[in-house]
């Protein structure tokens, strides 16, 4: 078959799949030249940068193109419905990235406690302002709230537990089983927002901000929320607004509304954690996300 990695694969996979008698294009396109260079390709191999929605498909409708693989969890970037009901099939790799997310989360919990960010920031500044940063808080004894308990949800709160953290979960569908003792257990989103001192956005994306004023109003002062979901799930104006007035003690963000053109104002804020959806961005997870690839393609049937 031909295969298009349009945002790179791991190099151990790429082999593997030339060993396999496949030929793999490594070559990013632009969007704009996304629907048209996908037609020569039976799989199409995406990350979140490229784009394969309604246009795309359109463009590489009756081609040979049979499937699109995301490579990593969410699949906000792909047409899912529209490609299988266009003869293309979707699959992703849920199973990969979720501890590298989840370690993100906890390294972002660890900067938001400890001002570790902006002291930092200050330090290369030749600021030595141990005054102003010494007044952090500790993790253990306090109570996580993780919006979305799938892969990698489930990983954070493990992670918080092993911290000595209590865990609220919330859901939208099915409560995953085995979950739930005396340090972790699901409840009603209003009563998780009430009751914990951090919020992890773990979610896949949603409608409409899942943060906004109205969720913000119903938290406990001085909460910190983390984001390594979707940037659309969370009201960037809201999260500034609540920073600026106390509401929110700091923040961290991994995933942004616009990654071409960031909220800046609120990744320069002194309490906020940004980084640039490096989420996913470890050696290990790319690999994991190399094998996964590799097993869908090796157990796909044209």
């Amino acid at each position: 078959m031909r295969i298009l990695a349009a945002d790179g694969l791991a190099p151990k996979a790429v082999e593997r799949l030339k060993t396999l008698g496949h030929e793999v294009v490594e070559q990013h396109y632009e969007q704009p030249e996304v629907g048209a260079a996908i037609r020569d390709f039976d799989i199409v191999i995406v990350r979140s940068a490229t784009k394969v929605k309604e246009p795309e498909i359109d463009a590489a409708k009756g081609s040979r193109l049979k499937l699109i693989i995301r490579g990593g969890v969410g699949l906000d970037n792909i047409a899912v419905a529209y490609a299988k009901e266009n003869g293309i099939d979707v699959k992703n790799t849920p199973k990969s990235p979720s501890n590298a997310v989840a370690e993100l989360a906890i390294a972002m919990l660890f900067s938001c406690a400890r001002n570790i960010s902006i002291a930092g920031h200050t330090m290369r500044e030749e600021q030595w302002e141990k005054k102003a940063y010494s007044k952090g808080f500790e993790l253990a004894g306090k109570t996580m709230g993780i919006i979305g308990y799938g892969k990698i949800g489930q990983c954070v709160g493990k992670k918080a537990q092993a911290l000595g953290m209590n865990v609220l979960g919330t859901v939208h569908r099915n409560k995953p089983e085995g979950c739930e003792c005396e340090t972790m257990k699901f409840v009603p989103m209003d009563e998780m927002l009430a009751g914990s001192d951090f919020i992890v956005l773990c979610c896949p994306a949603a409608d409409k901000p899942i943060i906004d004023k109205e969720s913000i109003a119903k938290m406990k002062d001085g909460v910190t929320i983390i984001n390594v979901s979707r940037g659309s799930n969370l009201d960037e104006e809201a999260v500034l607004e609540g920073l600026n007035s106390g509401k929110i003690k700091a923040a961290g963000i991994d995933v942004w509304m616009s990654e071409k053109q960031a909220n800046w104002e609120l990744a320069k804020h002194p309490a906020v954690t940004p980084t640039p959806h490096i989420g996913a961005g470890t050696k290990e997870a790319q690999a994991r996300i190399g094998d996964e690839i590799l097993e869908i393609i090796e157990n796909y049937e044209v």
